[in-house]
């Protein structure tokens, strides 16, 4: 499956300048937060696929006016031609806001979303604003990754996470993609990115090992 993913800046080639020939073959489209609604809105407007998306820290417009006829998956699991992506907005709270979380906050939505995650056997995209801690994060607390998402990743297992938040232009060395030690494919969504999620990347894990998984980590 075609995948485009989009986050924090929007892209003018796809909203100004935008052309069909620049979503062939996309099947699904993701927001990963900090994004214009009308943007949204656009491109789900003008392609034939679904715009599944997360709020970011900057989304407070969101509450009275969400993208129209875009999928909100922040704190569920939405599944998609069998494909299971899970959404977490917002990011470390510096200040009061709808879509920023303490540390604690967010460890706090991870287990809440486990429960879900049992009842699938798993998931295959986990999609978040802010970036886990110690990859693709900065040392500042408003940009700084929560470690609970460490975690998740690593009972879970899922083929690709998802984030945006940390812009190319707020470090050197920006890397697109890290490989998590849980096997996991991290993207960094700012502005637009695509890649292929394969059949063979689907892994479903038994309720049993997923529970013993989860106590595990949880003692």
């Amino acid at each position: 499956m075609k995948i485009l993913v989009v986050a924090d800046e929007e892209s003018a080639s796809l909203w100004d300048y935008y052309t069909p020939d620049k979503v062939e073959g996309i099947e699904l489209i993701i927001s990963c937060g900090d994004l214009n609604a009308q943007y949204l809105e656009f491109l789900v407007t003008m392609t034939s696929c679904p715009v599944l998306y997360v709020p970011g820290n900057h989304d407070t417009a969101y509450e009275k006016a969400p993208p129209g006829g875009c999928e909100n998956i922040d704190g569920r699991i939405f599944v998609y031609k069998g494909l299971r992506i899970m959404g977490l907005g917002g990011s470390m709270k510096y200040k009061d806001g709808p879509y920023m979380y303490t540390e604690a906050q967010m460890r706090r939505r991870v287990l809440s979303a486990y429960p879900g995650i049992i009842k699938h056997g798993g998931i295959d995209i986990l999609v978040t604003h802010a970036p886990a801690k110690g990859y693709g994060d900065m040392n500042d607390l408003p940009h700084m990754g929560y470690e609970c998402l460490n975690g998740l990743l690593n009972i879970c297992h899922p083929a690709y996470m998802l984030h945006g938040h940390v812009h190319a232009s707020y470090m050197g060395g920006f890397k697109r993609e890290t490989l998590h030690p849980a096997g996991t494919v991290i993207i960094n969504a700012y502005d637009r990115y695509v890649f292929n999620f394969r059949e063979a990347d689907k892994k479903i894990i038994k309720r049993t090992i997923l529970i013993k998984s989860i106590l595990n980590y949880r003692s």
